[in-house]
């Protein structure tokens, strides 16, 4: 069973976890990231009217944010969250989304990880259209995708046609999407969400506002707990919790979570903001 399920957070935690649950591992092989997916793109800009429009004033094309991922006082790796650009996928205006996560040297001699997620947005509607990763963690390798037919609400696989609800997320379009949404203290956001070959209810909770100070500087934020609805999941990791801007952009600074023994964090060391839509 993977320590952590690719929501919200795809890759930031499960670097750090995965690193150091199994620190013993004698598995030391590398492998490429991933190419980015130009299936459907287009190079013109005909586009299709909307299937839904949403304010976005949180992210844009040019967004860069680069994590430091630790396992208590232990540095195991870096982690990227990627707004490249906006293209023509298939008629419709779209953000190409990139996360990676890479351990350390020192660390990758004991455990390797190398992932790569890469989903294009619809910028209008912010749900998302394909979904892929190339997964690289210790002896454990996959490549994986899906693509969402938001009109007729499925989504196919390589070995599967699932039924969907309308604008389902997937693992990377579901924190970009809840960025863009007015978040109270007190308040719970829900969302239907793919990943893996299964969807779930992804419930995101607003906990509590908080300063916090990161390498990236000092700031003011909003603290969410993304919970997932289904039986089973998170029963051996306990509260995953995030740190948003307590602003427009709810960038995410800060990322904990309580593992079997000790906790995870991604703290924000570099980020580039995007252009505005």
């Amino acid at each position: 069973m993977r320590l952590f399920p690719a929501f919200f957070l795809p890759l930031l935690f499960s670097l750090a976890g995965q690193a150091l649950s199994e620190a013993n591992s004698s598995d030391s092989t590398g492998s490429e990231a991933a190419p980015q997916d130009t299936a459907g793109i287009r190079a013109d800009t005909n586009y299709l009217p909307p299937l839904r429009s949403l304010p976005n004033e949180a992210f844009g094309p040019g967004e860069y944010l680069e994590y430091e991922v630790g396992y208590g006082f232990i540095k195991a790796g870096t982690a990227t969250l990627e707004v490249r650009r906006v293209v023509n996928y298939k008629g419709y205006q779209s953000f190409e989304l990139v996360s990676t996560a890479r351990s350390y040297p020192a660390l990758a001699k004991l455990y390797y990880v190398e992932d790569y997620n890469y989903s294009l947005m619809d910028c209008d509607g912010l749900f998302p259209w394909r979904y892929q990763k190339n997964v690289h963690e210790g002896r454990y390798q996959a490549f994986k995708w899906a693509d969402f037919d938001q009109k007729n609400k499925k989504i196919y696989t390589s070995k599967d046609t699932l039924a969907a609800s309308e604008y389902v997320q997937d693992a990377l379009t579901a924190l970009y999407y809840t960025r863009t949404i007015p978040l109270q203290v007190g308040e719970t956001v829900e969302m239907e969400a793919y990943s893996d070959g299964k969807k779930y209810l992804l419930e995101v909770k607003v906990l509590k506002k908080e300063r916090v100070t990161v390498p990236a500087g000092s700031f003011r934020t909003i603290v969410v707990e993304p919970l997932l609805k289904t039986p089973g999941i998170f029963q051996q990791t306990g509260k995953v919790k995030v740190w948003l801007t307590d602003d427009r952009l709810r960038l995410p600074v800060l990322m904990k979570s309580r593992v079997l023994i000790g906790s995870i964090s991604a703290q924000l060391k570099v980020f580039k903001l995007g252009e505005r839509r």
